[in-house]
């Protein structure tokens, strides 16, 4: 194989090396060469060429070592595109040998020589030969006799005595990493973090800077951000007559910064300790990233051997970026693109800290981030009672109603057995910002002994303390360390970028007082749902509407109806004022009425002596309301068009909590949402009757006010005939959770009971209620969007569902052209970020 080939490259400043080429630690290298640091002679082997070497090609390892001096050491390390994909492990020292050692033992000393050669047979034992290295195990001395051991040990094992030649040697250790990096454990592990299945691997070849020997010899790492909170703070260790990553490992290691704890090499070294830190300030100015150097002093003179970008957690990632900014090292722009969006929904909640121990008892569906630790209880009832004792709780249910909402503000998480991505607990708990794990199929729910038993047979009881950590999916056994959010001013700026970079506005999806106000804390655009119904769960509320659904006739409803107008009309004033005249969107009722009345017979029974009806007549009341599916019944605008008196009534609240809000200097123009529609005569009658409250308010309050109606679009035939539909809407809300559901004919409550084993066997890519299904359920959307604007150009069209906070759904909605999105208030700052992103991404090509 010629030099002249792009196979091998000596690192100068101006060598072809790029990092699709040669890779990310080869690069780096050049820039650290350019900027005329300590860096050792490097040779950079692309590619290509290691992809040669593993299909049984030999590359000139006389070429590769003319570029060293006869006496030096080289040591080899891997160079991926992207470091998170790993690589095989360095081999140092390589040129040890025989007579090198005996050269060593005069300048370095006799004990620092035989320390270098040992580690060098040991690796290239283990990781080049593949000999086992339980061979070494006997070895207790890292000296002379270690050494004479160590080599004893290889002969044996190999046959053959150890190789001398440097050329052999270098050649031995290029292959086993080549063929290391084509095996089928490295190729899968790489594909899971995000590799393409043909990445490439090249190496660099370098110079060994000595960490043993006599002076000041020793090697270290060195950062200047903590690498946790991203703040500025001198990080890393320094250990003496070391090499490699040593100081990382050793309690012996100095500190680098002065400290009273210990020796640190400031104190014991303040030119190199100053040299290092300018170092490390030009690299982070000139690569204009945080960056770690590794980092070895020989005799009193500093070498950098590499530096690689500052491993980070999420809260780190927005606090350098932002502070990269600050400093004029990178515009906003790119600091937006340098957090991944998923990574914000850390700093939104509580984590269980990295290095907590873990007693995992059950594994579900991660359905909404964030950890909460809790004594177990099996009703909301027992989940409101710890609430009101100031003791934290995990709600446990086989799957949660509406009837469970009281019970889910109450409690500090929520676990299940049943559901999906958007099922009742999953949204709401996203909506709440609640730890939730869903589809906890491994663990027995026993509620009616209040028993919880774990995968592995453990029986916990109400009382017993565990811990959800909704962000991966695991429940604990008793309580773990935590770490708190980050919502600080660095946050709440970073946030405001995105914002300004965007160029789809996100809105939230808010029930409440408290999610409203989250959504303006998240710089959420206005509201994009508003579900109704979770209103009338109150305990005040519940009564009076169970009065309503056993009235007989329309005027005995309209007068049950009455006493619950001003509860609605408070409800909406609050998040009128609380939005401050950005938009709101109200859905109106949706869910099937047998879902206010309870199901077991102390319930019912309950329930006869609240109304003073007889249990017979209840009963019977329960079985007509049954349906064998209620949610493809009479629910949403079939509700409006059977019952028009609970869309009256609504309207009416709408209509006088606006005329208020108006008199206190809240100008607002409410948008009133149609559900579950599928036929435009739908529309039609809905709107003629909230047209007619509408004038009936006007004249009665001597005030006027202007509104939007429109649909929320959920159904198939709705995204098909959606240009009949928008003749009488103002706007079209694509709810692609129901939509979702009926697309596919797929219940999303118990989709988690065997959606893992579709994604894994290959049906579906992605669970379709967690990311937008582009080819069906897209297709419709597109359609809807599309049919909707050739009847009516200036419709605005929206995204509600769940989908409305996923980085891959929004970068299709916003390719569909939709207006915005909306989404659990938690998820706002998701899709914010997001949103940027995609903005800024088209703007620079």
């Amino acid at each position: 194989m010629q030099q002249n080939m792009p196979y091998i490259s000596l690192i100068t400043p101006d060598a072809p090396i790029a990092t699709p080429t040669h890779g990310g630690r080869a690069k780096c290298l050049q820039r650290l060469v350019r900027l005329d640091l300590p860096v050792p002679e490097t040779v950079t082997l692309s590619f290509d060429a290691i992809k040669a070497v593993a299909s049984g090609q030999l590359l000139d390892m006389a070429e590769i070592v003319s570029h060293f001096g006869p006496d030096d050491l080289l040591c080899v390390r891997p160079s991926s595109e992207d470091k998170d994909w790993g690589g095989p492990g360095a081999v140092l020292n390589i040129g040890m040998n025989d007579e090198r050692y005996v050269q060593l033992s005069d300048t370095l000393g006799a004990e620092a020589a035989a320390a270098l050669y040992l580690r060098f047979v040991q690796t290239y034992s283990v990781n080049v030969a593949r000999l086992d290295a339980d061979i070494f195990d006997h070895i207790l001395d890292q000296g002379q006799q270690g050494l004479s051991e160590a080599l004893r040990a290889y002969e044996d094992e190999a046959d053959e005595a150890f190789p001398q030649d440097i050329a052999f040697q270098l050649g031995e250790v290029i292959r086993s990493m080549a063929r290391a990096w084509e095996g089928t454990t490295a190729r899968l592990l790489r594909q899971a973090k995000g590799a393409p299945a043909d990445a490439g691997l090249g190496l660099v070849v370098q110079k060994m800077a000595f960490g043993l020997g006599r002076g000041e010899c020793g090697s270290g790492v060195l950062q200047l951000v903590d690498s946790d909170t991203g703040l500025p703070q001198i990080t890393g260790r320094y250990l003496r007559q070391s090499q490699g990553r040593d100081a990382l490992e050793e309690t012996s290691s100095l500190f680098l910064e002065r400290d009273d704890r210990g020796p640190s090499l400031e104190s014991e070294a303040p030119e190199i300790f100053t040299t290092l830190i300018e170092n490390a300030k030009l690299m982070r100015s000139k690569l204009r990233e945080e960056m770690q150097i590794e980092f070895v002093v020989e005799d009193g003179s500093l070498h950098i051997l590499d530096g690689i970008r500052v491993h980070r957690k999420s809260r780190a990632a927005v606090q350098i970026a932002v502070d990269l900014v600050h400093d004029g090292i990178i515009p906003k722009e790119e600091a937006l693109l340098r957090v991944e969006p998923r990574a914000v929904t850390e700093l939104l909640h509580r984590q269980v800290a990295a290095d907590a121990p873990r007693d995992i008892i059950g594994n579900g569906i991660a359905a909404s981030p964030g950890a909460a630790t809790g004594k177990i209880v099996f009703s909301s009832e027992a989940a409101l009672a710890a609430s009101s004792r100031g003791e934290a709780c995990i709600l446990v249910r086989r799957e949660t109603s509406p009837e469970d909402v009281r019970g889910m503000h109450a409690a500090n998480a929520v676990l299940t057995e049943r559901g999906g991505m958007t099922s009742h607990a999953a949204v709401i708990g996203r909506g709440l910002g609640l730890p939730c794990i869903v589809g906890a199929t491994g663990m027995q729910f026993d509620t009616g002994q209040r028993k919880l038993i774990a995968e592995d047979g453990r029986v916990f009881k109400e009382g017993d303390i565990i811990t959800v950590d909704g962000l991966i999916g695991q429940v604990l056994a008793g309580p773990v360390d935590m770490i708190e959010p980050g919502l600080g001013d660095t946050f709440r700026e970073f946030l405001g970028w995105a914002v300004e970079n965007a160029d789809i506005r996100v809105r939230a999806n808010a029930d409440t007082p408290q999610d409203a106000q989250i959504a303006r804390r998240f710089n959420a655009h206005g509201i994009g749902l508003c579900r109704t119904e979770h209103m009338f769960f109150n305990e005040d509320r519940l009564t009076v509407m169970q009065e309503m659904i056993f009235a007989d006739t329309s005027a005995d409803r309209r007068a049950v109806l009455d006493r619950l107008l001003p509860m609605q009309r408070a409800d909406f004033l609050e998040l009128f004022r609380i939005m401050n005249k950005q938009p709101v969107c109200i859905r109106l009722f949706d869910p099937p009425l047998h879902e206010f009345l309870p199901s077991d017979k102390s319930g019912l029974r309950g329930l006869a002596e609240a109304l003073d009806l007889p249990m017979s007549r209840v009963m019977q009341r329960v079985d007509a309301l049954e349906e064998y599916n209620p949610m493809l019944g009479l629910r949403g605008v079939r509700l409006g068009v059977t019952i028009p008196e609970i869309y009256e009534m609504q309207a009416r609240a709408i209509f006088e909590a606006t005329i208020e809000a108006s008199k206190e200097g809240v100008d607002i123009v409410p948008e009133i949402m149609i559900p579950l529609v599928s036929a435009k005569r739908e529309v039609e009658l809905i709107k003629a009757r909230v047209d007619a409250i509408a004038a009936k308010v006007r004249v009665e309050q001597s005030a006027d006010f202007t509104y939007r109606l429109g649909v929320m679009v959920e159904t198939p035939r709705a995204a098909l005939r959606a240009n009949e539909i928008s003749q009488n809407s103002a706007f079209l809300s694509f709810g692609t959770n129901d939509l979702t559901q009926m697309t596919y004919g797929l219940s999303r409550d118990d989709a988690g009971r065997f959606m893992s084993n579709y994604v894994q066997q290959g049906v579906y890519s992605e669970d379709p209620f967690h990311t937008l299904d582009t080819e069906g359920v897209g297709e419709l959307l597109q359609l809807g969007i599309s049919r909707a604007r050739e009847a009516k150009p200036d419709i605005v069209t929206s995204v509600c569902g769940e989908h409305g906070g996923n980085p891959e759904s929004i970068a299709f909605c916003r390719a569909q052209g939709v207006d915005y999105v909306s989404c659990s208030p938690f998820r706002v700052p998701v899709a914010w970020l997001t949103a940027a992103q995609l903005a800024i991404r088209d703007k620079v090509g």
